[in-house]
């Protein structure tokens, strides 16, 4: 039974050889929130306007510019994101008495978010500035599969056509 410590070790090893890779990967991209309790819209609880973000949203807005600082920045690049605001596409309605809820999605509630943004290569800046994103046209999109169940999948692809535009190019090697 001499093998079952051997083996125990090198998964050990195997996992914590992996590791820096991943932590370099998620450390491309920082991502700060700028006093989130007064987001204009950033509440998926159903509770109306004015209740600020919730954590839910702040988490997967931070993942969603992490994996796409993964996809599209080069090694040595770190961007830093400040988020300002965020209005989440849709609308609650409270005069439905049943649907309190329920975020309704009309061509007149896309999605927005304000953000500044710092990229660097090597601790050198690079380009720097302020952005106002919007997607007027989400609910013409193709690929959304009605049985979807991501709540935030406007804003995720408002964030990729974002970052692909402002940052696609300058991934070393990219065939973008």
């Amino acid at each position: 039974m001499r093998l079952a410590p051997t083996l125990t070790a090198l998964a050990v090893c195997s996992l914590l050889a992996g590791l820096p890779l991943q932590l370099a990967a998620q450390s491309a991209v920082e991502v700060s929130f700028t006093n989130p309790e007064k987001f204009r819209d950033a509440n998926l609880r159903g509770r109306g306007y004015g209740y600020g973000a919730d954590d839910f949203v702040l988490k997967e807005i931070r993942a969603t510019f992490e994996k796409l600082g993964e996809r599209y920045l080069g090694p040595g690049q770190t961007l830093r994101i400040d988020v300002q605001d965020i209005d989440l596409a849709g609308r609650y309605e409270p005069w439905r008495a049943h649907a309190y809820d329920v975020r309704f999605m009309r061509d007149i509630t896309w999605p927005s978010m304000k953000l500044h943004y710092e990229l660097s290569q090597d601790g050198k800046p690079l380009a720097s500035g302020d952005a106002r994103l919007s997607d007027m046209s989400y609910l013409q999109r193709p690929g959304r599969s009605v049985n979807s169940s991501d709540r935030l999948y406007a804003e995720k692809v408002m964030l990729n056509d974002w970052f692909r535009k402002q940052f696609g190019d300058r991934r070393v090697g990219s065939v973008d």
